[in-house]
This record gives structure tokens, C-alpha cells and sequence, in this order.
């Protein structure tokens, strides 16, 4: 039976790549914002796109923190990407404008702006892939879509801090500098890139974490 993957609807931007991504790799998709759907799901998607605090609004205005929250209390798998895995820091360096300010606090550390010649980030790279990586197994070597200006660039979470019994596994990327570029934690997993955007390597992966669930 296929996976059934809930992408939280919050109003976060156009999500129809990600749902036909999905939908290419096999899972039952659906886009809701309903709770007990998104609770009950296989996997749990979010997506993010725009301004941190923003996403933050939508996100709580949706209860997507106790969503998030109660599935990861459960073992219950998430994926976020983008601006979906940022909001799982404690915060960003990114101007509020008033919105609310904190992440939801999953992973320590801040989202901060990009030092390079050029931001946005906004193309194909590659990346280094974490030692024991199954969302990445046997694309190593491939080029991946990113489009961002804001990164968490450094990992202080230890390993007893984890959802995992060992420690996460974590990919990174450069554009002028270092920076994460994804997550494996467990049931809680994030990509900065976008694999819903990334060709067949993207493809690769959605279907390793699909194929998890």
C-alpha cells in the first residue's frame, strides 16, 4: 500500500511541485490543513517559501506547531524544505516587520543571511553528503536546486538532544559560505534544497523518504 503524505497547507506559497513530486514517487498525496489528517498521515511534508516570520504566522495561525510537535513526540515522520526546515531553529536574522520571531525551536541555533558575492543562493549545487545519509544514498555526487538567501550555518545539536538513538546525520553546501543543507534527525527530517525542483536526484530522494515511511 502507498504511503500516505499529508503537505501542510498554511498558506506558504505555490506547493503544486511538490505535490506532483510526490504523487511521481509513489505516495498518496493530499493538501490540507486539517489536523487529525496531518496527525494520521505517514508522512507529514512542509513546505516553505518567502519570509521566515511570515511562514512562522501561517504556520501557528494553522497549529502547525503542535502538529509538528505531536508527531515527533510520537516517532511520526516530517519532512521540511526550505523555508520549512528553517522554521524548525529557534529563529531567524531575517527582518520581522513585527511577525513573530522564534522558530519552532526543534533544533538549536539561528537562520542567518548568507555571506557571498551574491544572495540569493539560486541554482544548482552540490553538497557533501553526512556519513550514514539514507536520503541521499546513491545521489552523492548530484547537483541539487537551492533558492534562498537565509541558512543555518552552524550544527551545535548533540547527539542526546536528537529524536534519534544516534546522532543526526547532517549534509551541507557552500555558497559563500558553509551552511546546512539538510537534516536527517530521526523522524524529523529538512532539506534546505529543493528536491521537489532538483530533477531525478530530487526525485531520488523524495522517494528514499517515501519509501521510509
Amino acid at each position: 500500500m502507498s504511503a500516505r503524505v499529508v503537505v501542510l497547507d498554511y498558506g506558504s506559497g505555490n506547493v503544486h511541485s511538490a505535490l506532483r513530486a510526490l504523487e511521481r514517487v509513489g505516495a498518496q498525496v493530499s493538501l490540507t490543513s486539517d489536523a487529525t489528517e496531518a496527525l494520521g498521515c505517514d508522512g507529514l511534508f512542509v513546505p516553505g517559501v518567502g519570509n521566515f516570520h511570515a511562514c512562522m504566522r501561517g504556520l501557528r495561525e494553522a497549529d502547525g506547531p503542535r502538529i509538528i510537535d505531536r508527531r515527533l513526540a510520537g516517532g511520526r515522520p516530517v519532512l521540511g524544505v526550505c523555508v520549512g526546515m528553517q522554521v524548525l531553529f529557534e529563529g531567524s536574522s531575517e527582518p520581522s516587520t513585527g511577525l513573530p520571531v522564534e522558530g519552532l525551536g526543534e533544533w538549536p541555533g539561528t537562520v542567518d543571511r548568507l555571506v557571498a558575492d551574491v544572495v540569493p543562493h539560486m541554482g544548482w549545487s552540490k553538497v557533501v553528503v553526512g556519513e550514514g545519509s539514507s536520503l541521499f544514498s546513491g545521489v552523492e555526487d548530484e547537483r541539487f536546486y537551492f533558492v534562498h538567501s537565509y541558512a543555518a550555518q552552524r550544527w551545535t545539536l548533540h547527539p542526546e538532544g536528537s529524536f534519534a538513538v544516534v546522532a543526526p546525520v547532517v549534509t551541507w553546501a557552500t555558497h559563500g559560505n558553509e551552511f546546512v543543507a539538510a537534516v536527517e534527525n530521526g523522524p524529523l527530517s529538512a532539506t534546505q534544497l529543493h528536491p521537489e525542483k532538483s530533477g531525478d536526484a530530487g526525485a531520488h530522494l523524495l522517494e528514499s523518504w517515501v519509501g521510509s515511511l
